[in-house]
Formats: C-alpha cells, structure tokens, sequence
C-alpha cells in the first residue's frame, strides 16, 4: 500500500512538472505541433456571439478555405513512353506543334530525368520523392512484399494533390494513374489509395499500366464506366480524356473565378498498344523507309542544329544486341517501318489533343496564369515490344515474343482497334537518340532523360530558352510548392510526413546560367543501377528490356560498371571506368549510401515473373473464388487466378423455357482469353493465347430447362508452357473436351466479368451481338483450385 501511495505520488509531482513546462513554453505538445503546419486545417473557431435569441447574437459563418494570394492554376502534363529524341519540339521526327507553340512562350530543360518505369516517375512526380522511399521502385503489377516495392504510397508521403487540395484548390485527374496497389482495384476498395483518396476531387480515366485506346476500362471516380462512344463512332480515350479535362476546367472556372485549380493529366499515350486513327496514321505512309539507324542521325543533327545538345555531344553507337537496319529483309522493313508510321501517328495525334486543351486555356483567359509542367514521357521509348516489334505486346510482357509473321498476317489492321501493336527495339533506341538504350534501363540517359518544357507567362519573363541545369522528377513539387506560396505540410490527417527530397527549380527560371541546386541523384530499376554527382556518372545495365523473363539475381554482383564524366560528355559515349578506378569506386560507394537511405535494397532483377497476382496477396494464397448474378466485372488480377494451375469453373444456371444465350464468365480480349458462352442455347468454351495456343469446345445438345450446372475442368500436362487438357460438362457429364499446348496466367488489358463480355470479344463469334449479355439466371459463378 505504501509502495503505490509513493508511485500515485510520484506521477502527481511528474504530471505537475509537465503541465508547468508547458505552460512556460519549454516544451509544445504534439497537438500543437501539428496545429502549427497540418492539412487538414482545424475547425475554425466561432468568433460571433451567441445569446439566449438569435436578435441578440452575432452570426460568425465559415469562410471557405482560400488558396494564397495570386497563386496560379497548376497543370502537369505527362506523356507516356516518349524519347528524348522523337518529338519535334527536341529534334525528332515527330512535328510537335503544340508543343513548339508551349517551349516558343516558355522554357525547355534537356537535362531533367525520370525514373525510366511508369509508376515509379508518377508517383515520385506527385509525391516529390525517391520512388522507392514511396514503396514504388517497381509497377504496381509488379509489387512484392519489401518497403521500397510494395507499390502502396506510405501515408507519410502525401502526393502534392493532396496538399493544394486542402490548400484551397480544386483538384483533378485524367487519364493514366498507375499508381493505386493492384489487389485495391476493385469495387471493394480500399479507395483511399485511388486518385479520389490521395488528394484528387476528380478523377477520369484508367487505374493500370495500360489500356485499349478504343476501348479503355474506365472509371469515373472509384465507379467502373463504359467509354461514351464506340470506334466505329469515331471514339479514341486521348480524344476523351481531352473532352473531359476541358469541360471540367470550365465548370470550376465558372462556378468560382478566383479558386485556381491543379489538373494532372496523364496520357496513355504513347504507350503500347499505339493507337492511331486511320487519318493520323496515313500522314506517316512512307515517312520511315529509310530505317531506324538513318533515323538516329537525322534526329542527332537536327539537336545539333537547335541546340538541344551541346556542341562536341556525340552520337552514341548502335549496341551490338541491336540489329541494324540494313541487315534486314524487305518484308521485315515494310512491317517495321509500317509500325513507326503508326507510332509517329500516336504521338502526334496526342500533340494535336494537347493543343486543343490549350486552346480551350487560351479561351478561357487562364493559360498565361497557368503553371505547366509538360514532360514528354514518363521514361525512355519502350523496348517491350522486342526485336521484331509485335501485334499484341502484352504477350511480349509476359515473355510470349509472336514473331514478325504475327505482324505481317495483320499488317494492314497495326493501329486500329483489332490490333495491340508495338514497334521493334531498334525504332525505341532510334526514339531515344543521342543517348544509350531505352525504357527500363535507369543506368542510362536513354532510360531516364526525358523533355521538360515548363510555361507560365505571368510568373517567368523569359521565353523561348533553353535550361541546362540537371533536374529530376522529384524537383517538381518543391517548385509547384514555391511558385504558389503553399507550405509543405508536417503532419497530414494526424500522420508526420518524410520530408520532401527534391529542390525547387524556379531558381532556373530567369536565371539561365544559375549553378545546378541537384548535385546528386541515385537511379535503379530491376537491377540496372546509376548515380549522378557533381557532374559524373556510374552505370551499371543488367540485361536487356527485351527480354522480360529469366533473369537471375545471382547474376546481378557479376553486372559490370561504367564511368562518364556527363558534365563534358552529355551522351555518355565515353566510358572512362578503366583509367578512373577511383573515381569508380567512390561513387559505387555513394550509389549504397542512397540505396540504404531510400529503401532502394534487396534489388531485384526479375521482371515478368513479378507480374504474378499471388505475389500481391497477404495471408494464405486464395485456392477458390465465387461470385453472384449476372454483373460482375474486375480487373484480372483481382478475379480468380486459375492457369497454369488445375481448376473447375462452375456455373449454376436457371435455363428459361425458351433457351438462353449469353456470356457466363470471361477472362480477356480479342488478342488472349477465355470465355464461357452460350449460343443457340448450346455452351461453348473458347481459350486463346495470343494466336500461339487455341481451343474451342462445343456441346452439340441443347441445355435443358431448369437449373443447370455447366463447367469446365483443366488438368496441366506438367509442360513448361502449361499446357493440359480441357473437359466441359453439363449437370456432371461430359459434353466436350479437348488439350493446349500453352495457357496463360496473365491475358491482356480487358477484365474479368460475369453475365457479359464488355470490350472486345474474346470469341469473335459473338462479336456482332455487342456485350452479348447472358440472358438467364446466374444464381454463382465458382472457381476452384483442384488438388
């Protein structure tokens, strides 16, 4: 008893001392602390006065939440899969005219850099740190369970939506996001990690890597929507997403003139599968006959002539893994040259949409008080579609390379919506000119050296000039922070925040010969590694971007290291390791003092294999799946992930009297898929594999009336390819069977549905009778596992 009298005693005198310190001002409590810089702001405190009758008080209403003083409205416009060398706005062959109309009235910088992956610069670009410090060191697909790539935004790294949004800004974004984790894509949620949940009040567009340009999965908010037209009626998703920013510009503008805007808008452009419409791509017939290798040198002497490059730059040579042009066979050329005149149309198809969302900013009076941030591409061109480019490149993704034959069965389809084409290497390192390598490779320029033009006439007095200080993708927040006078916040919803780990750039802006404020910057994807400081450069490539399935990381130590000293060879032409082994040292030394600090370790230098969903699952591996009615549609990776592995598809059916038709459940697109259909009130079971496997299963009897239970059962046969045999059966009985030699665990960029086949059909037989909904009962739809 007396033990605790002294303990109660003690906590009395201690809690006394405390409540002294504070009042003192020796020491601020943590609510404090975040009053001090917090979003949200708190309440607003009633300053009326209220008596026992309303004549008698004083009515205090709350003021709507202002953003600063003259700050201005904020756009981010970023391309997809751009090289430093394609627009012509930087040398390339592409007429940009749009984006020579932003570059004549602002700036362009030839020394800004991405992270050479399409999340990880997303969401370093918003967030205004490393990619793996915001667990995005790889895509969301392929995400696995280490804090620097789970693909989950840590909530002490709030993205910049988010503070200008609780800044009093209104806040939207279109297009492509690629930044929420892949097992939250679904109408379960969790959807604080959507565009809505990090700080957006709008969001348009799709969640993934990619989409079908014709027919895009989209969602409006958190909510799936189908595309408002078909391509028959002329619907493109670049066209879309335009249509929509602008509308959404000008209702905020109307609805209140003085609460300026951030708008983030994310084109799928030009990542694969490069669309173009017809009209677009007929500009460029003929435009690329003479091939990729003179393309390089056209590109590199028009940079040379604008000054995009400095004078002495040299032209980085053809690496030996990448055939030359000359070396080809016509029909290799005419297939080859066809795909870059599709490309080259995508791009500039995209030039032209920007255009008329400037257009709409001219009109509107807002574009002179706009701050744009316009970066072509989110990395290097993208080498994805291998050495004879593709007709499907998600089957090159996942490590199914079709073939130059593939491509010329089809030629005349490369661009429309029955194809999902990519160009080969060789037009990607052409893209990417005057430096070394592609998309994946951050080791690089080539990977990581993106165009910058920023444009904001009523904050930057100069015009039309060039800026050569060295920048990263994690230097845009600061400046956006800078230039609209809003305070990086310390705490957000209750949670401390990491720190900022970029630098302002507006330093650059009026002041072309200021010193750079970035002096170091590390660089990693799947296993290629780099670092930037004071002016040098090590690199270390692991492989090729081509060749997406394999790779070892026991290999990875014996991954060679290169030295450039980039401040007076902006190529990276010549290697100068051997007669610099100290040099070398010393920033390999530096390179693992930032990957320690910014969660950069383990490396891991698998690509395709990570696309696996199971990998993305917490707890026990799921080994069933059901779903009920007639109207479920999710993203592959969130439904039932059923191949190579053996598994039974069960469907319990109520048949009307007068037969049925109808999809039951479908996985897929045109290009790869399976689907479970009725036709004729007869079942049938289509399974294709990017034109290298196919099977097609028919019951030749009716479905009887009444509940009815169709399934069907895979059996592996062992093979590498996963192939097996199939059985479909009605109410217990076999109705057909049949064998592949391959299946798939992934099958392309179109869902996961139950009662219809939304997009492209998976079986063209269906393809005339639209979404071909199923016009029973579908009481559940069940997938298991089998033993």
């Amino acid at each position: 008893m007396k033990k605790n009298l002294i303990f109660t005693t003690a906590l009395f005198c201690a809690a006394l001392f405390a409540i002294s310190c504070k009042q003192s001002g020796s020491e601020q409590s943590p609510a404090k602390v975040q009053e001090s810089n917090q979003i949200p702001k708190p309440d607003p405190e009633f300053k009326g006065k209220i008596a026992e009758g309303v004549d008698a008080s004083t009515a205090d209403f709350p003021m709507p939440l202002k953003a600063p003083a003259g700050a201005p409205n904020v756009m981010i416009i970023l391309l997809d899969d751009v090289g430093f060398g394609m627009s012509g706005t930087f040398g390339g062959p592409v007429p940009t005219p749009n984006f020579d109309r932003l570059a004549a009235n602002g700036l362009k910088y030839n020394q800004f850099h991405t992270t050479a992956l399409c999340s990880p610069t997303r969401g370093a670009l918003l967030a205004g740190r490393n990619h793996h410090t915001i667990g995005t060191g790889v895509i969301i697909e392929m995400g696995t369970g280490y804090p620097g790539y789970t693909g989950i935004i840590p909530k002490s790294t709030a993205l910049v939506s988010q503070t200008l949004r609780d800044n009093g800004f209104a806040t939207a974004m279109f297009g492509k996001w690629h930044n929420t984790p892949e097992p939250d894509i679904s109408p379960a949620g969790p959807f604080d990690r959507w565009p809505t949940g990090l700080g957006f009040d709008y969001f348009y567009g799709f969640n993934q890597g990619e989409t079908h340009q014709y027919y895009p999965t989209l969602y409006r908010n958190t909510v799936a929507v189908k595309a408002p037209k078909t391509p028959e009626q002329g619907y493109h998703f670049t066209t879309d997403m335009t249509d929509e920013t602008i509308s959404w510009i000008n209702n905020v503008n109307a609805t209140d003139t003085e609460k300026p805007w951030f708008v983030y808008y994310s084109t799928g452009a030009v990542h694969a599968p490069h669309h173009a419409p017809k009209e677009w791509r007929d500009k460029y017939k003929g435009k690329f006959d003479y091939g990729w290798d003179k393309q390089r040198e056209m590109t590199y002497a028009k940079q040379l002539e604008m000054g995009i490059i400095p004078k002495g730059t040299k032209l980085t040579p053809r690496p030996k893994e990448i055939p030359a042009w000359d070396d080809q066979k016509p029909e290799a050329k005419k297939v080859y040259a066809r795909l870059m005149e599709n490309y080259a149309a995508f791009m500039a198809h995209t030039d032209n949409e920007v255009g008329r969302m400037l257009d709409a900013l001219q009109a509107s009076g807002e574009l002179d008080n706009t701050l744009i941030y316009c970066i072509l591409g989110d990395n290097g061109a993208s080498a994805e579609g291998g050495l004879e480019g593709t007709f499907s490149e998600v089957a090159s993704l996942i490590g199914i390379q079709l073939g130059l034959e593939s491509t010329i069965k089809r030629i005349d389809e490369i661009g429309g919506p029955t194809s999902e084409p990519h160009v080969p290497v060789a037009w990607a390192w052409a893209m990417d000119a005057p430096f070394q390598w592609t998309k994946q490779i951050a080791s690089h320029y080539g990977g990581t050296r993106n165009p910058l033009i920023v444009h904001w006439p009523k904050g930057i007095k100069a015009k039309g000039e060039l800026r050569t200080q060295w920048h990263h993708v994690i230097d845009v927040v600061p400046t956006i922070l800078e230039a609209c006078k809003v305070q990086q916040p310390d705490y957000v919803n209750g949670i401390k925040q990491k720190p900022l780990e970029g630098v302002s750039m507006m330093y650059s802006f009026d002041n072309a010969t200021a010193k750079d404020t970035r002096t170091t910057q590390y660089f990693e994807m799947a296993g290629n590694r780099a670092i930037y400081k004071d002016g040098w450069v090590a690199a270390s490539r692991f492989g090729v971007p081509w060749n997406t399935i394999g790779k070892e990381n026991s290999k990875l130590k014996d991954a060679q290291w290169e030295l450039y000293h980039v401040a007076e060879d902006f190529s990276e032409a010549n290697d100068i390791a051997s007669s610099n082994p100290e040099k070398l040292k010393e920033l390999q030394a530096a390179f693992d003092v930032e990957a320690k600090k910014y969660n950069v370790y383990p490396i891991d230098v698998r690509f395709s294999e990570r696309l696996d969903p199971k990998l993305r699952a917490a707890g026990p591996p799921k080994t069933s799946w059901v779903y009920y009615g007639n109207n479920v549609q999710l993203p592959e990776p969130i439904g039932p992930q059923l191949f190579p592995r053996p598994n039974t598809i069960d469907a319990e059916l109520i048949i009307p009297d007068k037969g049925t038709q109808g999809v039951v459940t479908c996985t897929g697109a045109f290009s790869a898929g399976w689907t479970l259909y009725v036709i004729n009130n007869k079942p049938v079971f289509k399974y294709n594999v990017f034109e290298v496997a196919d099977l097609k299963m028919e019951g030749k009897a009716a479905l009887p009336k009444g509940k009815v239970n169709l399934s069907v059962q895979f059996t592996p046969d062992g093979s590498k390819t996963g192939g097996g045999s199939f059985k479909m059966m009605v109410n217990g009985g076999v109705v057909a069977e049949g064998k592949m030699a391959r299946t798939a665990f992934r099958h392309g960029l179109e869902p996961f549905e139950v009662g219809r086949d939304t997009g492209t059909p998976v079986d063209p037989a269906y393809k005339s009778k639209g979404e071909f909904p199923f016009t029973g009962t579908i009481n559940k739809v069940s997938f298991v596992l089998n033993k």
